[in-house]
């Protein structure tokens, strides 16, 4: 199995063909039908849907009940399945099928020449438009299992899933149409039941607000279900007698739309769309609510029949993803969504310190400032706190202690920010009281035989911890820490500091990537009142990222543990989604590949996974309150992540190991 394959890491690629039809006329019909099966094969689809009734057309009313166009829809059928002998893809048709004198609105599931199953129809719309009861029987009035189709014996009924034998995760269950319009679809149950990939011939004819309304309706129904949802409807050449069509096709995952069709096309459409059907796993995994709805409903549950299959994947050949993944999973691309996100996160860290003030009775914050990314942001929440509380900023005690090694110019952006806030600004120089501790431990650091080690590094974090919580006792004010959520993931923080420590910590569920944005926003929508000079903050995001503790170059905090854009990618998949270090990085050569070769992708992810698996526990453990901002994850003991302190990190840098360096 190909590392390049995406089949090799449980995505799977899904279709929906909207062949251009003609009411009444199979031949021509399944000639459509085959030409979009062949084109979805040669895509590398594993699962490709049509519409309801596709081989007839649904528009033919009470020509369902003729004898000719019957016979001609089955012709059509062995036409479509003979297609389908060498290609690796499970194809599934609608047609209406003669079943004891009854004939039922079905979708037939094909693969290889075999037919795995038909699949009728359950709920019948009788309503408005639809007279479907007058041609069609109920899925659930059929008194037979089994029916005998184009020679072959196969199953029969509406609880059905058909399993991947070479692709587990795979599990298709059909329905039609008016199904997944009922109060409790019948893929509801199947889900529960296991199936993944829940599939829906439609056919569906379009008025004003529909289309909408269908979106709506798919999305939904994948995220109730935790599952793939495939869509398809009727297109061009259905009958215009009383109805329009638009021949809408979509697929969504969990809630998420992945691909539509164009609507109202004069032209056959083909629509794919690469599910992740290890992270739909995963969720149901995750979601305890779903087992316990898997437990209330196990009656439902066990008439399900479980039909095996094998696809027959080339997984030795390399396939690439046909998907788009973000570059920064916890930054929308989208502007104006990315601006929603911002101020959603900004009025949840807001609304957090507001109530910890109100209910401590303490009216005022100490922050430490060193003119970097963390603090400044944690400035900013406190200002617009302080401003929802009718409190003068004034409050903010924001002080910035230089050491050895600080820069003049993050000293001038610590003193220009704390200016441009309006808080009262303190500056206190911890390097006498650095070299009174150096002393009293007997640390060999001199002047004239500097010695910079890490000792002399933490002697700094922990002078400036101690100045501000001795500072916080004397005016009566709590200490805001300014830790972020990627410095947690990598242990980037010095045990019990500023970074790690505090009274109440805004940015803890914050990654990196995600604060660099809030502060631009900040900057650029004038949170802090109009007329505010906010150049000091686009000089904060311009700056290095440095903990400036060693004198004499600059300490490159991305050159130690790699650039935050590849830290938080790897972090949000691996908190959120639990992914092998395998799967992240298939996925970040994907998003990343313009920017960073596969050889640096591992060697990143590398130093994650040794970081966060190993050795950096004992610090999340005891971290303070703070509030989770987003589903991406919290690492609070409290909350999303609970681990041992003592674990090691062997299967997953076994797992690293497996990555190739080049494409391959």
């Amino acid at each position: 199995m190909r590392f390049d394959n995406l089949y090799s890491h449980d995505f799977a690629r899904l279709a929906v063909g909207l062949p251009l039809c003609r009411v009444a006329d199979p031949a021509f019909n399944a000639e459509q039908t085959i030409a979009l099966l062949k084109q979805a094969a040669a895509g590398g689809a594993a699962v490709v849907a049509f519409p309801e009734l596709g081989l007839s057309a649904y528009s033919c009313d009470d020509l369902f009940h003729q004898r000719a166009l019957l016979d001609g829809c089955e012709a059509a059928l062995a036409s479509v399945l003979a297609a389908t002998q060498a290609l690796p893809l499970v194809a599934i048709v609608g047609m209406p099928l003669r079943v004891e004198q009854r004939l039922f609105n079905c979708a037939v599931v094909l693969l290889r020449g075999r037919i795995l199953g038909v699949v009728p129809k359950t709920y019948l719309p009788n309503y408005g438009e639809f007279y479907e009861a007058r041609q069609f029987c109920s899925g659930e009035e059929a008194t037979v299992a089994t029916v005998t189709l184009l020679g072959q014996q196969v199953p029969f009924g509406s609880r059905q899933i058909f399993t991947a034998e070479d692709l587990p995760l795979l599990r298709l269950h059909v329905e039609i149409c008016e199904d997944v319009w009922t109060p409790i679809p019948p893929s509801s149950f199947a889900a529960l039941a296991g199936a993944t990939v829940l599939v829906n011939l439609s056919a569906s004819n379009v008025v004003i607000g529909k289309a909408g309304y269908r979106r709506q309706l798919v999305s939904q129904q994948s995220a109730r279900c935790l599952a793939a949802y495939v869509y398809s409807s009727a297109g061009a050449g259905e009958s215009t007698t009383d109805l329009a069509w638009d021949g809408q096709a979509l697929i969504s995952e969990n809630g998420e739309l992945l691909v539509e069709s164009e609507r109202f096309q004069r032209r056959s459409q083909l629509v794919t769309a690469d599910v992740d059907l290890e992270r739909l796993a995963r969720e149901r995994m995750r979601q305890t609510s779903f087992g316990q709805s898997v437990r209330l409903h196990a009656a439902q549950i066990s008439a399900f029949r479980d039909v095996a299959f094998k696809l027959g994947l080339d997984c030795d050949q390399p396939l690439a993803l046909r998907r788009h993944v973000e570059r920064f999973p916890y930054v929308p691309a989208d502007h104006s969504r990315r601006d929603e996100r911002c101020q959603e996160v900004y009025n949840i860290q807001v609304q957090g310190l507001t109530q910890r003030l109100a209910s401590s009775g303490i009216n005022k914050l100490v922050v430490g400032i060193s003119g970097g990314l963390d603090s400044t942001h944690a400035l900013l929440v406190a200002a617009r706190t302080m401003d929802a509380l009718g409190l003068p900023r004034t409050n903010i005690i924001g002080v910035t202690m230089p050491g050895f090694a600080t820069g003049e110019r993050t000293r001038q952006q610590a003193l220009r920010l704390m200016a441009t806030v309006g808080c009262e600004a303190r500056e206190i120089d911890i390097r006498p009281s650095c070299v009174q501790m150096l002393q009293d431990i007997g640390h060999p650091h001199s002047d004239a035989q500097p010695v910079y080690d890490v000792t002399f590094e933490n002697v700094q974090a922990g002078e400036r911890t101690s100045h501000l919580f001795r500072l916080a006792n004397l005016t009566g004010g709590l200490v805001l820490g300014t830790g972020d959520l990627s410095e947690l993931a990598l242990g980037w923080c010095t045990y019990g500091v500023g970074d790690h420590m505090s009274h109440y910590n805004v940015n803890a569920s914050v990654p990196k990537t995600l604060i660099q944005h809030l502060v631009r926003w900040v900057a650029e929508t004038h949170q802090l009142g109009a007329g505010t000079d906010t150049q000091v903050l686009l000089d904060i995001l311009d700056t290095e990222i440095s903990p400036e503790l060693v004198p004499g170059s600059l300490q490159s905090t991305e050159a130690t543990v790699g650039p935050y854009a590849l830290q938080d990618f790897n972090l949000f998949y691996t908190l959120r989604h639990g992914y092998t270090p395998t799967k992240i990085a298939f996925l970040g050569r994907h998003a990343w590949s313009e920017v960073y070769a596969l050889a640096e992708i591992k060697r990143v992810l590398r130093i994650f996974v040794q970081r966060f698996f190993k050795g950096s526990q004992f610090k999340r453990s005891c971290v303070p309150n703070a509030p989770k901002v987003g589903s991406g994850g919290s690492l609070s003991p409290r909350g999303d992540w609970r681990a041992p302190s003592d674990s090691e990190a062997v299967v997953w840098l076994a797992d690293v190991d497996r990555i190739p360096d080049e494409r391959a």
